[in-house]
């Protein structure tokens, strides 16, 4: 077990978040029942700082103090952090950290909370669901005002395939990001043209099963459901959750084994960011979705169908053609680790769970 979560800040990455800085990795011994003083006191970070397989950091004489803002030794800083650890267990990212950030619209500063603990079976992952960077952009509408919201889920530490996937429900929290914050992936909008809330296309935002024909993906729609920067809005009691990629945590820069691991779905497989290391061709590439549109039109506009061509809007404008890298729930093993990878297009994360979901993640 290598106990350790190796990270580097938003500000100092390439890519989308901003202009690469002087600031290489940053290793974190984050051993059980040690201090991070017993690790050789704050972690250094520099220009030249050279990260080996075993999470080592060889640095210059330039440091920055991760060990947290409330100056518990014990908690570390992921402000607005780059992960770039790899290891599909759990158990690897044992450790309390914690995050100071913005609700941009309102002004209000929040401090978001997570601690993660395992044992021999599982990991337990407590957080207060206040994300590790900003939120609530200009380009939101959320419905609700962000509020914490504490939760828990047990993560199995050696998840194994089932006999068969269990499908996405809206009953099941789809996974959790190491920040603490839900993947919940599926609406509850359709098309639905008797509702009363139903807009001038006959879709409505609310009040559908996930059964129901033609539901709404919340990114195939022009206003994703009022969603900020991170594909992320509330839930009526104040709860944060990402409906696609969360846009942090990961970057467009990745090391040399791709993506790092940035949460887990419910039945304790890792979810990667974008990028894997193709074996075949030896490079770091985006991982591709085995989805394609549906060509064709979706038939005559009447009360059951919206009519037009499918172009995203619903989740059965969607096919499983095994067009790209992925399966049919968006993973893929690579170096004897399966996981789901966040992709461009449907189903963003995942799609199904290869693996029997824990029973913590039912809401």
């Amino acid at each position: 077990m290598k106990n350790y979560l190796k990270i580097k800040s938003l500000n100092e990455s390439h890519g989308a978040f901003g202009k690469a800085g002087g600031a290489g990795l940053v290793a974190l011994c984050l051993s059980a029942g040690l201090a991070l003083s017993g690790c050789g006191g704050s972690a250094a970070v520099s220009d030249s700082a050279a990260d080996d397989s075993s999470g080592t950091v060889v640095d210059d004489s330039s440091s920055s103090d991760f060990s947290g803002s409330s100056g518990d030794a014990f908690s570390v800083d992921i402000t607005n952090a780059i992960f770039t650890e790899t290891s599909g267990d759990c158990a690897d990212y044992d450790n309390t950290l914690e995050a100071s950030v913005t609700d941009i619209q309102r002004g209000l500063g929040f401090d978001a909370a997570v601690t993660i603990s395992s044992d021999s079976d599982s990991c337990t992952l407590t957080s207060n669901s206040i994300p590790n960077h900003d939120f609530n952009d200009a380009t939101a509408h959320f419905a609700n005002n962000v509020a914490e919201v504490s939760q828990s889920f047990s993560i199995p530490r050696n998840p194994s395939s089932a006999s068969s996937t269990t499908s996405l429900s809206q009953r099941l929290v789809n996974g959790v990001m190491l920040n603490g914050v839900i993947l919940d992936l599926l609406s509850a909008g359709c098309y639905n043209p008797s509702s009363p809330m139903a807009d001038s296309d006959g879709n409505t935002a609310i009040g559908c099963p996930d059964t129901s024909d033609w539901l709404l993906d919340p990114l195939g729609t022009d206003s994703k459901f009022g969603a900020d920067a991170h594909n992320a809005h509330t839930q009526p009691g104040g709860l944060y959750h990402y409906h696609g990629n969360p846009n942090a945590m990961f970057d467009s820069n990745p090391g040399p084994n791709g993506s790092p691991v940035i949460g887990f779905a419910a039945d304790g497989f890792p979810i990667y960011g974008s990028y894997f290391l193709d074996p075949d061709s030896g490079t770091v590439r985006k991982a591709v979705s085995g989805y394609t549109l549906k060509t064709g039109a979706r038939g005559t506009k009447s009360t059951s169908n919206p009519g037009g061509s499918y172009d995203g809007t619903y989740i059965d404008d969607w096919e499983f053609t095994n067009a790209g890298d992925l399966d049919a729930c968006n993973g893929m093993t690579v170096d004897g680790q399966y996981g789901y990878y966040v992709t461009d297009a449907y189903p963003w994360v995942l799609n199904c769970f290869r693996g029997a979901p824990d029973s913590s993640f039912y809401k």
